[in-house]
Order: C-alpha cells, then structure tokens, then sequence
C-alpha cells in the first residue's frame, strides 16, 4: 500500500474540530440501548447513527431512535442532543416516532388469538418488533385504547430484497376480516 496526499481537497478541519467531532461519534450510543423486561430478548430502545455528511459548509450527522416506552426515547434522544451541544454542534430535532408498549394482557389479544385458533386449528406466533408501528400514532392520539399489530409474512423489509409471502396475506385478509367481523357483533 501506498500513501499520498490527496489533491485537491475541498476543504479540512481544523484540530479542535475534528477532535469534537471524534469525541461526539464516541459519545453517541449506537445500537441496543434497553432490553424489554417484558419479552425475552427484545430491543426495548435503541440509537442508530444513520447518516454521517459533509456537505462543504458542516459535518451533518442523522441519528435515528425507537423505543418502545416514550419516557425512555424521551431520555435517549435528550442525551444524544447534550453530546451534540457538548461538542459545539448545532441541534435540529426533528419529531421521533412514538413507541408503543404491546399489552400482553389485552382483551383484544386474547379474543385475536382465540379467532385464530378457531380458523387455523392452531395457537398463533406472538412476537414484539423492535421498529416504528402505527400502533404508536395511534396510542398517543388516543391514551389507553387497546390495540394489536398484525400483518403478513415480510423478508428482508426495507431493502430491495425485500418480499411478501402471498399465502399469508390471504391468511392475514382472512383472519382480519374474520376478527373484525366477531367484534362488530358484540
């Protein structure tokens, strides 16, 4: 290997700046933060340092955080504004996506998964993700409503890979509209 100096750079940092800027991206939590309490090996929150730029006039960096429990993301994204101030950065903080904290104990959960039990003869995967629902949105807009999140069978989400299985967005329509129906009998 061979070293150079690059030619014809755009511009450089000065010392102070880059040790700032080296101090911050060591400051800056990165990846799991907070385990569930409730569901074994599930990300409660999490940081992820998603975009790192300059753009000729600053270094940008784009942090992107989720939690679960909204007082946790509260906490997280306020230590990750401190450290970007510590460093003499300038902060644009731009609305999180809320958290929503799944209730195993729900009556809605309960009567979903005894639906499912009478379509498919069996009793359905229950699983928590560690990603931004709907169910967040809603939960904030109205406090206390009882809700689940279901969906079809996805492969490599979010990436050009990613795919739908066919058959269980049949099986998904069929449950949804079964659920639905038993529910606006009541």
């Amino acid at each position: 290997m061979r070293v150079a100096p690059a030619e014809g750079a755009a511009r450089t940092l000065r010392a102070a700046d880059l040790a700032a800027f080296l101090a911050l991206l060591v400051e800056l939590p990165v990846g799991a933060t907070a385990m569930s309490r409730d569901i074994p090996g599930l990300v409660e929150t999490s940081n992820n340092l998603a975009v790192v730029k300059d753009d000729g006039e600053a270094l940008r960096l784009l942090t992107s955080s989720r939690s679960s429990v909204a007082a946790e993301l509260a906490a997280l994204r306020d230590s990750i504004c401190a450290a970007y101030e510590r460093a003499g950065g300038e902060v644009h903080r731009e609305p999180g996506y809320p958290g929503w904290q799944p209730d195993l104990s729900s009556p809605l959960l309960a009567r979903a998964k005894g639906v499912y039990r009478e379509l498919y003869g069996r009793d359905p995967e229950v699983k928590a993700i560690h990603a931004g629902l709907e169910c967040g949105l809603l939960g904030e807009r109205v406090p206390g409503l009882d809700m689940i999140s279901l969906g079809p069978s996805i492969h490599g989400a979010h990436s050009p890979d990613e795919e739908v299985s066919i058959t269980s967005v049949q099986r998904c329509w069929d449950f949804l509209t079964t659920l639905v129906g038993e529910l606006a009998r009541e």
